[in-house]
C-alpha cells in the first residue's frame, strides 16, 4: 500500500560507511517499511543512501535527476526504480515538491539548503492562504544557523519546520503528521 511520496534532500558528498550514510539509509528503510515512497535528487551521497535504504525493503524510490546541468553524474543510482529527468535546478526541486507529501532534509551544503529553503517558503505560502502545512523536518544542529538566519533576520516562522535532532526523530515527527492528516 503506497501512502504517499517523502522527499528526503541530503548531501551528494556523504561517503558509504559513514553516521550520515548510514541514517540515511534508516531513514530510507523506515519510510519504506510503512508504506511511504521516497523521492530524492537521485545520485549519489545521501540520496544514493537513502535509495538503498528503501530498496532494501521493497520500496519504490523516485530519483529527479538533471543530467544536462551535472555532466560529471552519468545517471541515477542503482537503487532508483523511476527516474525523472529535468533541466533545470528549479524544475528538479519543483518537482520533488509537487510529487512530496512531505520532506525531511538531512545534512547537505548549498543544495540542501536551496531544498530547504524552498519546502519552508511552501509552508509560508501555505500559511497565508490557511491551508495544512507539509510536514517538513531538518535534521541535526547544522541548521541551526540556517533557522537562526531566516527567522532572527528575515521573520520566518520557525514553526514551519520541525528541528529534528537526529533522523529518527525526524521520521518519526513525519510519520506521526502523515498519519493524522490521512
Amino acid at each position: 500500500m503506497n501512502r504517499g511520496v517523502v522527499a528526503v534532500f541530503g548531501s551528494s558528498r556523504t561517503a558509504p560507511g559513514s553516521p550520515e550514510w548510514d541514517d540515511a539509509v534508516l531513514v530510507g528503510e523506515r519510510l519504506a517499511t510503512v508504506g511511504y515512497s521516497v523521492v530524492t535528487g537521485g545520485y549519489g551521497g545521501t540520496m544514493e543512501a537513502v535509495s538503498q535504504g528503501a530498496r532494501s525493503v521493497g520500496g519504490e524510490v523516485i530519483g529527479v535527476t538533471a543530467d544536462t546541468l551535472f555532466p560529471g553524474r552519468t545517471g541515477a543510482n542503482r537503487h532508483v526504480t523511476t527516474v525523472e529527468d529535468v533541466t533545470s535546478l528549479s524544475s528538479r526541486i519543483g518537482r520533488m515538491m509537487e510529487i512530496a507529501s512531505a520532506c525531511i532534509a538531512m545534512p547537505g551544503s548549498i543544495g540542501t539548503a536551496a531544498e530547504l529553503g524552498v519546502a519552508w517558503h511552501t509552508n509560508h505560502v501555505l500559511r497565508r492562504g490557511g491551508s495544512a502545512l507539509m510536514p517538513v523536518a531538518a535534521v541535526g544542529g547544522q541548521w541551526e544557523v540556517f533557522r537562526s538566519a531566516l527567522v532572527d533576520g528575515l521573520g520566518a516562522i520557525s514553526e514551519d519546520i520541525y528541528w529534528a535532532d537526529s533522523a529518527d526523530e525526524a521520521v518519526d515527527w513525519v510519520i506521526n503528521q502523515l498519519h493524522h492528516t490521512a
